[in-house]
């Protein structure tokens, strides 16, 4: 894969709805209620149930191991949750990732995350560094 400094990935947009909600919270152990009752997640300030920060991430990690040949490929992955990405019952949330090469050194690149939630960024801080063959 030839990539370049500067270089834009391709933006890719995920889904989420209530049902991916329910399937996380299942698999994680993680039954918060703000990620599954909407009275709940309103009683505490928040617009409508908010997707789990973690799962945001994972679908980053999708995002980067799809374009770069897989998983194993990450070496190292880190963001902020910066905004929560609310989840309406009968509209599923909509989370675009794209990218851009900051580094290339010694076979790992670096690269600066973006994923957001309409006109707000979701991660902030998002890095990771990715070996290349």
């Amino acid at each position: 894969m030839k990539l370049t400094l500067g270089e834009v990935l391709p933006t890719r947009t995920f889904t989420i709805d209530r049902s991916a909600l329910k399937a996380y919270a299942d698999a994680s152990g993680d039954q918060n209620p703000i990620h599954q009752d909407e009275s709940f997640a309103k009683s505490v300030g928040l617009p409508n149930v908010i997707a789990h920060g973690m799962l945001t991430m994972a679908l980053g990690g999708t995002y980067l191991a799809d374009f770069f040949g897989g998983s194993s490929k990450i070496r190292k992955f880190g963001a902020r949750f910066t905004k929560p990405v609310v989840v309406a019952e009968d509209v599923p949330a909509k989370v675009e990732f794209s990218g851009a090469i900051t580094a290339i050194e010694s076979g790992i690149v670096t690269v600066e995350l973006t994923a957001r939630h309409g006109d707000q960024k979701v991660l902030g801080m998002a890095k990771a560094e990715i070996t290349i063959d």
